[in-house]
């Protein structure tokens, strides 16, 4: 599998009271990862809305390791490891890049809506051809 690296630095905003990253703001940072990855595959959101689908996350799993830091520079690895058919399902590591270690490891799962009707639908094929192409699935 082909294994997709997108980094992001911590923001002062991203930190809380203790100083480490917000435990919520990783889903945001998985969600740079995934957008990232399809943006570099020619599928950014913005084209997939308007072939007419959404991708809202129906389930997300995040396991925290170690605390992250204002100014660090994290790397959010992103892998699509199955072919999609009602959900995709992308794992996430984010590792700091200075310090090497892992902060949290987890994973998304979208569901695929048609933006007419607001209906559940399959994934759409064009997606499901991208993520074969590139992925080696």
């Amino acid at each position: 599998m082909k294994v997709h690296k997108a980094e992001v630095r911590v923001s002062y905003s991203d930190t809380d009271q203790m100083k480490f990253v917000y435990n919520g703001n990783y889903l945001k940072y998985f969600e740079i990862g995934r957008t990232e990855l399809l943006r570099e595959n020619g599928l950014p959101y913005k084209k997939i809305e308007e072939q007419g689908y959404y991708l809202p996350v129906r389930e997300a799993f995040i396991k925290y390791k170690s605390p992250a830091f204002y100014d660090e520079v994290l790397i959010v690895e992103s892998v699509v490891t199955e072919v999609p058919a009602v959900k995709i399902h992308i794992d996430h590591v984010i590792r700091s890049k200075e310090r090497g270690v892992v902060i949290v490891e987890g994973y998304i799962e979208l569901a695929s809506i048609n933006a007419k009707t607001n209906r559940p639908t399959r994934t759409p094929q064009f997606l499901v051809d991208v993520i074969k192409k590139y992925y080696e699935l």
